[in-house]
């Protein structure tokens, strides 16, 4: 009897759910939006694009063989890109002696420093009676920078050489002995195109001669150079200027 009851109740209420479905008010239209008069109107993307065949300028006839083709533009120079350094380039360099002494050389030097940016002076052991020639590199300041200088010397692929630690060439570095001047300066050479201020002297008896290498300015004259300086001026690899 109980289960009987339940299914009519459930009946009865499913009917009543119907019948107030049916009989219900229909819903109230929901009014259309208006936008406030100060707040502008969005628009879709389509809203703000011309078409294509009202916004389209017509395309232009092409080209007939009679008319010249544009000129295809050049690409633009990167502005990193930096140019040649024309002053270095065209750098003229010139050794000027050789001067009795240092003081000689001192007072050419001022003279020169009106047409050279540079001047750099250099000191050369000559002498007739010399037994042989060696390749040296001056002094360093202390006896640890004279062996970081032949560290530097050894890591370039250089042999031959030995830090001199007493008497009155203490802390140069020994690069060798030759029995020709041409051996000498040819090793002497190739030290100094590696970095490193070697020279070249004779041994035995002989003199010290100073010489000025110069970088000229524009109006460098070598002929009134000499002619101011009583000395001559030859042409200089400006890689041996240091």
């Amino acid at each position: 009897m109980l289960a009987r009851a339940l299914v009519v109740l459930l009946l009865v209420l499913n009917i009543g759910v119907a019948a107030w479905w049916m009989l219900r008010a229909p819903p109230a239209a929901t009014p259309d939006f208006v936008p406030p008069a100060d707040v502008a109107r969005l628009q879709l993307v389509g809203e703000t694009q011309p078409t294509p065949n009202a916004a389209a300028p017509r395309m232009a006839a092409p080209a007939t063989s009679s008319t010249p083709a544009a000129a295809t533009p050049a690409p633009p120079t990167p502005a990193n890109v930096a140019a040649p350094d024309s002053a270095t380039a065209n750098a003229r360099c010139y050794s000027v002696g050789p001067f009795a002494d240092s003081a000689a050389a001192s007072n050419a030097r001022d003279v020169l420093m009106a047409v050279a940016t540079r001047v750099v002076p250099r000191e050369q052991r000559t002498g007739s009676s010399a037994r042989g020639w060696r390749v040296i590199l001056p002094a360093a300041a202390s006896p640890e920078e004279a062996t970081a200088t032949a560290q530097r010397i050894a890591a370039a692929g250089f042999d031959d050489y030995f830090i001199v630690r007493q008497g009155a060439e203490a802390n140069s570095i020994a690069l060798g002995r030759y029995r020709s001047e041409e051996g000498a300066r040819r090793r002497a050479d190739t030290l100094i195109a590696a970095g490193f201020p070697a020279r070249a002297e004779p041994l035995g008896d002989g003199r010290t001669n100073v010489w000025l290498d110069l970088v000229a300015k524009p109006e460098f004259d070598p002929a009134r150079a000499e002619a101011a300086v009583l000395v001559p001026a030859r042409e200089l690899d400006c890689a041996r200027v240091r």
